[in-house]
């Protein structure tokens, strides 16, 4: 079994049949504990790096079985340069301190972490996909998303937020719907992955995200919804052909969200024929332009307010061609990003921070959709 990366391989070999999840999941962690270590995982990097790279695979790696593959805690025994201090305190008569470590209840921080100024930051990230027919019906619509967490605080804190009080489980969702549960009444959830900091109990009781945070910025959850997904962008394209050397293009995309947010960086990208030879285009706002290396009229827009609407227009001529073979039609994409707005109405209710010294915590809760596969054939 092996994984590329760049132009290197990881590769597990095992004497008898294994788990492959395991196999998989445990050489992407070691890649990324290397990384950690010395930058990038390239050629030269291993070459300038085996014997630091042995001495992590002895600690990640019991008997070919994986026992510890957080980088915060082996750099805690393993220096940059390979010298491990767990050495030396086996030498001073101490047990090991990675064992210890990785063995105890919170193997994923360590102790005496200070800080000066005490910080949280909880990003949900989300990507919406959405496929829809030239007809205007939804034929794909889910969000993949993730919580991000940046965590700058001292000692040893219990963080816990909560989320949408109408939160299903996929099991739960399934139940409900056997009910007749009003659409739009709360949010199912089909896939959901927990950071191992979580308390699953709490979350299953309450809807609670309980967790003692790793330092530094780590992915606490991550999960996918595919009912009542709020659609960001409409697109309303009409593509007509006129004769065999003409086309005549015009395009209404709508923001579907409150005028109190807007957009940025949306790229709007209407294909064209391969034999294209001039299009004419216009644009109520933005940019708008026909690029031959991309195959069509890109529509640049810097700032997208909600609940706007805006227009573009174009005429494309095209050079007679031989062929009989008919235009394929690809769809229509979307490019964008829309700050403080979650497709999935997920919403966190309230954060708090718990910590023996009662320190102040600055505390911040930030949400971002931003587009997956978004695309509406025309």
């Amino acid at each position: 079994m092996f994984i590329k990366h760049g132009n290197m391989y990881a590769v597990a070999v095992s004497s008898g049949n294994a788990q492959a999840a395991l196999a998989f999941q445990f050489l992407h962690e070691l890649i990324k504990v290397l990384k950690s270590y010395f930058g990038d995982f390239t050629e030269e990097s291993v070459r300038n790096n085996f014997i630091l790279i042995y001495e992590l695979l002895d600690e990640v790696l019991d008997y070919g079985y994986p026992q510890n593959t957080s980088d915060d805690v082996l750099k805690m025994y393993i220096t940059q340069e390979g010298n491990r201090k767990a050495m030396q305190d086996r030498a001073g008569g101490a047990s090991s301190g990675v064992t210890i470590q990785a063995t105890g209840a919170i193997s994923w921080r360590k102790e005496g972490i200070k800080y000066r100024k005490n910080e949280l930051f909880i990003d949900v990230v989300e990507n919406c996909n959405l496929l829809m027919s030239s007809k205007g019906t939804i034929l794909r619509n889910d969000v993949s998303g993730c919580i991000m967490v940046k965590c700058y605080l001292s000692g040893q804190p219990e963080c816990k937020f909560g989320l949408n009080d109408k939160l299903l489980l996929d099991n739960e969702a399934k139940a409900k719907k056997s009910n007749l549960r009003r659409p739009g009444s709360g949010i199912d959830i089909d896939d959901v992955s927990f950071h191992q900091c979580v308390k699953l109990g709490k979350f299953d009781m309450d809807r609670t995200i309980s967790f003692v945070p790793p330092d530094g910025e780590f992915q606490l959850m991550s999960y996918r919804i595919t009912e009542n997904v709020n659609l960001p962008f409409r697109v309303l394209p009409v593509v007509k052909e006129l004769g065999r050397t003409r086309l005549e293009i015009n395009i209404k995309v709508k923001s579907m969200f409150t005028f109190k947010l807007f957009a940025t960086n949306v790229v709007i990208k209407i294909p064209c024929p391969k034999n294209t030879a001039i299009a004419n285009v216009s644009a109520a706002s933005g940019k708008c332009k026909y690029e031959p290396e991309h195959g069509g009229i890109i529509w640049k827009l810097r700032r997208f307010p909600g609940d706007t609407e805006y227009f573009m227009s174009g005429e494309v001529e095209m050079m007679q061609s031989v062929s009989e073979k008919v235009w394929s039609r690809p769809p229509i994409t979307m490019d964008f990003q829309v700050p403080m707005f979650a497709a999935s109405g997920l919403h966190v209710r309230f954060l708090k921070v718990f910590e023996k010294s009662n320190y102040q915590t600055i505390k911040w809760v930030r949400y971002i959709t931003k587009a997956g596969q978004y695309q509406h054939r025309i």
